[in-house]
């Protein structure tokens, strides 16, 4: 019965692709309009094959299309990549070293083909409305960035913070989205002697709820 219901759909499916009325498939077959909406509905249970045949070339499609013989199997999906969610990451301390990881998030193939990459769950409320306490961070570990990027920086090797990287001829600054929290400014003498590390930039944001 449910294979009956999916050739009736295929039917209808395409005699409204074509905007064909039961009149127009009626002169393009030479079978009656009554017969064409007795098989529309399901209410004739056996197509014959001369029949299909005539239907499906009147329909511009094939007899296996309209019985489903050739329908497009379902591609499996590409797995995916496990990144570990971190609670906090340090000057100096190589990522796959840090033990203090909360969860895994998941990235694709093609993206961890690009970098290395780990999640880090943000606290605090200096980058909303943008970026909020408790959501995940996707980052690609990099030592650099260019103007405007949301980076991972550590500072006098404590643990890092998310900000926005501000480049100038003298320095760089740190700053926060939310203006309730002032630029961290850090002239190149400062940089090296800190020392400040930008340890990877954001690439995708998960909000939790």
């Amino acid at each position: 019965m449910e294979e009956v219901n999916n050739i009736v759909k295929r039917i209808k499916k395409r005699r409204l692709e074509l905007e064909y009325s039961f009149q127009d498939l009626a002169d393009k077959t030479n079978m009656s309009k009554s017969t064409l909406q007795r098989y529309e509905t399901g209410a004739i249970k056996n197509l014959p094959l001369d029949k299909l045949e005539v239907l499906a070339s009147a329909l511009q499609t094939t007899p296996s299309y309209l019985m489903g013989w050739d329908e497009v199997k379902e591609e499996p999906k590409k797995k995916g990549v496990k990144i570990p969610v971190l609670g906090r990451v340090a000057a100096g301390v190589p990522i796959e070293m840090i033990e203090d990881i909360l969860d895994y998030e998941e990235i694709t193939e093609d993206m961890a083909k690009h970098g290395e990459y780990f999640a880090l769950k943000i606290q605090g409320d200096s980058m909303t409305p943008r970026i909020c306490n408790n959501d995940v961070v996707i980052v690609r570990q990099q030592d650099d960035a260019e103007n405007g990027d949301i980076v991972i920086a550590a500072i006098n090797g404590d643990d890092a913070v998310c900000k926005r990287l501000q480049k100038y001829n003298d320095g760089i600054a740190l700053i926060s989205l939310n203006p309730l929290y002032d630029p961290i400014y850090l002239k190149k003498d400062e940089i090296d002697g800190k020392p400040v590390r930008i340890i990877g930039k954001v690439v995708e944001l998960r909000g939790k709820f």
